[in-house]
């Protein structure tokens, strides 16, 4: 597999793991139970403990998906890492970040930037790895994984707001993550809220903002929040314009899911993915 197949498989990925995603717990009212007090889920006021992750769990299948070839390189750097010491320890953490960048396999290129972080604090790398948790987590439906990856990004965009408490990337990443586990999704929300009221099209706030909507049935909103990154100048379309399409359809808004759905196969000549696309199209026009 090259790097151009591999972008693909993974933008494929992202784009169609929610559709396995469950409501986000928290944002969606849980009706009373007979004495009138909220009803509890079995999931209410318990966050699942993250499991110990470490890179070389994730690293390993990330290689059998890029196959032998590209793992090469990562292979000799991280020989080089077993005997390597302070700044060349670093060093060598930033380049196996990425190598792995390279070949969009987020999840061991956060382990490195966040060893990077730990090592030296220094705000950019914990904003990578932060980010890169962040998008393991969308990446995977292991529920082993999950929870070990918002950790780390909560703790990540922590120390960036430690050091820049005003940083408009810090916020939305930790807002993510906050909305990812759980643990105080309305909270989230709340950063992601005061980041596109500085920042109306901020991209990543407005993206996550749309997916949040989604996934707590608000549709309109959803909508709203795809309809504004289509505006912008940017080449990255295809997220925003799969989701417009969702929302449509759950609109039952079919003409307009339709042309939405025409366009991500336009955007992503993938003979798999475009067969989706073609069943959800004669779905709505039976």
């Amino acid at each position: 597999m090259n790097k151009k197949q591999i972008a693909v498989s993974a933008a494929v990925v992202v784009i169609m793991g929610y559709l396995y995603f469950l409501p986000v717990k928290g944002l969606v009212k849980p009706k009373d139970d007979k004495k009138g007090k909220p009803a509890m889920t079995a999931e209410a006021g318990a966050k699942k403990p993250a499991a110990n992750v470490t890179v070389d769990m994730v690293s390993e299948p990330a290689k059998a998906a890029i196959g032998g070839a590209l793992s090469a390189k990562i292979n000799d750097l991280e020989g080089q890492l077993k005997k390597a010491s302070g700044t060349d320890e670093v060093t060598l953490q930033r380049e196996l970040a990425k190598q792995w960048d390279d070949v969009n396999q987020p999840a061991p290129a956060a382990f490195y930037y966040q060893a990077a972080a730990r090592e030296q604090n220094k705000v950019q790398d914990w904003v990578n790895a932060g980010n890169r948790f962040n998008d393991a987590y969308k990446l995977t439906q292991d529920t082993l994984l999950q929870p070990a990856f918002v950790s780390n990004a909560a703790e990540a965009f922590q120390n960036v707001l430690k050091q820049q408490p005003e940083s408009l990337e810090g916020k939305t990443g930790l807002g993510i993550a906050y909305v990812n586990g759980a643990a105080g999704p309305m909270q989230g929300i709340a950063l992601l809220l005061e980041v596109v009221k500085k920042d109306p099209n901020n991209w990543n706030a407005n993206l996550n903002l749309g997916m949040f909507a989604m996934k707590s049935g608000q549709y309109e909103k959803a909508v709203g929040r795809f309809k504004t990154l289509l505006t912008l100048d940017r080449k990255e379309k295809l997220e925003p314009t799969f989701y417009l399409a969702e929302s449509y359809k759950q609109l039952g808004m079919k003409k307009e899911a339709i042309e939405a759905y025409q366009k991500c196969k336009d955007m992503m000549p993938d003979p798999v993915f475009s067969q989706r696309i073609d069943g959800f199209i004669k779905e709505l026009n039976n």
